[in-house]
């Protein structure tokens, strides 16, 4: 009898642990699909580039998942029939600070040439969305567009990629135990730059801005490579674009942040 209520009890104990570790994934879900306004609070906006005209103009605009963005007045979207994905610019990304603080030449060559074969894959995750969405809001072109009536040019910047840890280990720029670099490192955040131009007119027609995090845990092997975490950032925001063409009067487009149960 006694045997019978030990094992009982055990099962119990266990039942209650299943029970507080789903709560946990659950809760951990939610953040993952969180609202435009969850990530307002925990993601600071990239600062500024030239690649935005008049980028003091934008503002966040409730039903679009980016953190600021500007969109001509009156412009009807839906009176275009075909888009083009340019060639993603990689120029300002090459400002960035932990890339001259690399003490090894080898490691800066190999990341510029890492950079642009995020940018190509920036802009293939795009395409391919477009091109796989069953809704087929748009007729894709190739690039330079075969023609420029009814057509909208998305063009895109990357600014931001922070590396990885193990990455910044190597290269003997970032030491043990780290704090300020370490920590946003962590987060590994990526950000971008759009417009949309009228390829009839060379009017842009709306500007966006955002920036993002992919915490990942031990066991992520995106962290094999500096710029892993980047590319699942990238293929959320492909998804966010075609969601936005697809986008019905008073839908919201949001986006999910992403945070891991044991961030390092």
């Amino acid at each position: 009898m006694k045997k019978s209520t030990y094992f009982s009890r055990s099962k119990i104990h266990t039942a209650l642990f299943s029970i507080a570790l789903a709560s946990t994934l659950v809760a951990c879900s939610t953040i993952n699909s969180a609202s435009n306004d969850v990530k307002a609070d925990v993601v600071a906006p990239a600062p500024d580039t030239a690649f935005t005209p008049d980028a003091q103009r934008e503002a966040k605009v409730a039903y679009l998942p980016f953190q600021r963005a500007w969109i001509k007045p009156d412009v009807d979207f839906k009176a275009y029939q075909y888009l083009v994905i340019a060639p993603v610019n990689t120029q300002y990304m090459l400002k960035m600070d932990w890339l001259h603080k690399l003490s090894s030449v080898n490691y800066v060559t190999n990341v510029k040439k890492d950079i642009k074969e995020v940018a190509g894959y920036f802009q293939k995750q795009v395409i391919a969305d477009f091109n796989n969405d069953p809704n087929q809001h748009f007729i894709m072109l190739n690039y330079p567009a075969q023609q420029t009536q009814s057509v909208l040019q998305l063009e895109l910047a990357l600014i931001e990629i922070d590396p990885s840890m193990p990455m910044l280990n190597a290269a003997g720029w970032l030491e043990p135990g780290g704090g300020t670099a370490a920590g946003l490192i962590n987060q590994r955040a990526v950000a971008f730059e759009g417009r949309i131009r009228d390829l009839n007119t060379n009017e842009i027609v709306a500007t966006f801005a955002d920036r993002n995090v992919q915490d990942i845990n031990p066991l992520d092997l995106t962290r094999l490579t500096w710029y892993g975490p980047a590319k699942q950032v990238i293929d959320q925001w492909a998804k966010e674009f075609v969601e936005i063409a697809n986008r019905q009067p008073g839908e919201v487009v949001n986006a999910p942040t992403a945070f891991s149960l044991n961030p390092f």
